[in-house]
């Protein structure tokens, strides 16, 4: 799903036209860096952001957590900026930098004063080119994600539950790009040596495996020349083979899986179905249904559950929380029980809410509210440099055409309740479902299937 910035505002109808409007232009290097890009003379900033086409999805058995590694390994130098000077320089210069990975890319990005646009392109290139992978930038980073992961999953309540058991509809025989991890196996990382970051750097880190995205105060004949000094001479390499998952967009048999988590202390409920990609034409729906049932103090499962039987502290939904994916995807409702309910009890009253829309659809005040979201997390999207770079390489990488990115919202308001109704049958059925219990404190875990 889009990263939507929701707005307690309402937007009115009228806006739908040109508001959040983003007008672009495109090329290609010859060694295939597709580029793309955008003026925003506003603000005297300019946002450079970089999608690889990697992300966990792209490992193999045996090699996960590769795609996270590098969003820390590219920080640590190249052929002419020295381990960790990749940051220093930006913020010398007045600027931000990050990274992240999700399960079908990576990116990397630098938001700088206009005039320091040379700079952030310099040092995207001269990474792409020739990142110091050494055995000690390897172990540093390799102990980097370690921590990482013990500190956002493994001490926190839940968190385990969420980052592993989102992998749980998929199974690794028939669709491991989606069946692990994006942060990935430790013991996987521990096996590593440096030939295989090598190896994989080679394959996924190249100007024809990439998109490089500008936004921002600038002119576009100077950006040209930019662009081809620093990257035009970056090497392309061998295309990579394209992931593969037999999985189906639902699954024919129920699971339930049950886990301990010493970190909480209240039992936590999850009820996770697989759905389509992102370039359905049932996402939009998808998107409103997701809108309708988790989120806000007026969604489906917090009047319900929360307010109404009091039978649990915290209820959600959740539609693909890394990101949208070209492959199949995963939505999720949850809650924490409350003191004294069970979870069996709060998972039927879950699956309550969730048969009554399959059954009974939507109301047309539940409908308007969720477009009136959508409408606000749309249009506030696409209000910074860095939004709008994120908006062009969302709709290039996930969509059927990028020309989509001023069309998409029409097709977002045109969803009606039978839409909702209809996505809700299909995805929400009994065989599509995969159940995780966390149960509060130590304890065995059990798996397999209802």
């Amino acid at each position: 799903m889009r990263r939507l910035l929701l707005w307690s505002v309402l937007i009115p109808a009228s806006l739908s036209g040109q508001a959040g409007k983003i007008t672009f232009e495109q090329f290609a290097l010859p060694n295939g860096l597709h580029v793309m890009y955008s003026e925003d003379h506003s603000t005297p900033i300019v946002t450079v952001d970089v999608w690889y086409e990697v992300g966990s999805r792209n490992e193999r058995a045996g090699r996960s957590g590769f795609a996270h590694l590098f969003e820390h390994m590219m920080f640590e130098g190249s052929a002419h900026v020295k381990k960790s000077e990749h940051g220093q320089l930006v913020e010398r210069a007045g600027g931000t930098y990050n990274g992240g990975t999700a399960e079908d890319r990576t990116n990397y990005f630098e938001t700088v004063p206009s005039n320091r646009l040379n700079l952030a392109l310099w040092l995207e290139a001269d990474r792409m080119r020739s990142l110091a992978i050494t055995k000690d930038n390897f172990d540093n980073q390799r102990q980097a994600v370690k921590e990482e992961r013990r500190l956002r999953v493994d001490n926190q309540p839940y968190a385990a539950a969420f980052s592993d058991g989102l992998t749980w509809p998929f199974d690794s025989s028939s669709c491991f790009p989606y069946a692990h991890t994006v942060i990935g196996s430790m013991a996987d990382l521990d096996a590593a040596k440096v030939p295989d970051v090598q190896a994989f750097f080679d394959t996924y880190y190249a100007p024809n495996n990439a998109t490089l995205v500008v936004v921002g105060d600038f002119n576009a004949a100077e950006l040209r020349h930019l662009v081809n000094q620093d990257f035009a001479g970056v090497p392309s390499h061998a295309a990579p083979e394209s992931p593969r998952c037999n999985a189906s967009p639902t699954g024919k048999n129920p699971l339930r899986r049950e886990v301990r988590d010493q970190k909480a202390n209240l039992d936590l409920v999850m009820r996770l179905y697989r759905i389509p990609e992102h370039r359905s034409p049932d996402t939009p729906a998808l998107e409103i249904l997701n809108l309708i049932v988790g989120e806000g103090e007026s969604s489906r499962l917090n009047v319900a559950v929360v307010r109404r039987e009091k039978a649990a502290v915290a209820t959600g939904g959740i539609l693909n929380p890394y990101g949208s994916r070209n492959g199949p995807g995963v939505w999720a409702a949850y809650g924490i029980v409350n003191q004294g309910v069970s979870a069996d009890r709060l998972d039927s009253l879950l699956a309550i809410q969730l048969d009554s829309i399959r059954e009974n659809g939507i109301t047309p005040a539940e409908l308007e509210k969720a477009k009136n979201m959508l409408r606000a997390g749309f249009i506030a999207n696409r209000e910074t440099t860095f939004g709008k770079a994120e908006e062009l390489h969302h709709y290039r990488t996930f969509h059927t055409s990028i020309d989509e990115i001023n069309t998409d919202l029409d097709k977002l308001l045109a969803v009606t309740s039978d839409d909702v109704k209809r996505v809700a049958s299909t995805y929400l059925a009994p065989g599509n479902l995969t159940l995780v219990i966390v149960r509060a404190g130590a304890g065995p875990s059990t798996g397999g299937r209802q």
